[in-house]
């Protein structure tokens, strides 16, 4: 399984052809997020009709749950990278389920998470 972060999931709605056939490729039985990407996709909405059309759209992606085993993991990444790294909270609770779920994290902003110690970052494909 991989887990894609939030900017997969936008470039897809922006028509990337590149994060296209790396999803066609991985497959949608095997992508899943975190509720945090679903919460940031509804928050950036702009209209009725484009939240409507991403809520449509999640309905065929797994959608992974905080539970206490990804709030714990958050709270030790946030006390180990917050101040060196400046983790953010939606990343450290994405790279948290990832490492909770043991999924590979798929993003394009490799720099926010290659310092977490034990996460693994998807590699495309091609």
């Amino acid at each position: 399984m991989i887990l894609c972060d939030t900017n997969i999931l936008i470039e897809l709605y922006k028509n990337n052809p590149q994060v296209i056939g790396e999803l066609n490729q991985i497959g949608v039985k095997k992508l899943a997020i975190s509720i945090i990407t679903q919460s940031e996709l509804y928050y950036g909405a702009i209209k009725k009709a484009e939240l409507n059309k991403i809520k449509k759209h999640l309905t065929s992606i797994r959608i992974l749950p905080i539970d206490l085993k990804v709030s714990n993991q958050f709270i030790q990444l946030m006390e180990t990278y917050s101040l060196s790294h400046k983790l953010s909270i939606p990343d450290a609770l994405i790279a948290s389920t990832a490492l909770i779920y043991q999924f590979d994290l798929y993003t394009l902003n490799q720099k926010d998470f290659r310092f977490i110690e034990g996460l693994k970052l998807y590699q495309s494909i091609k």
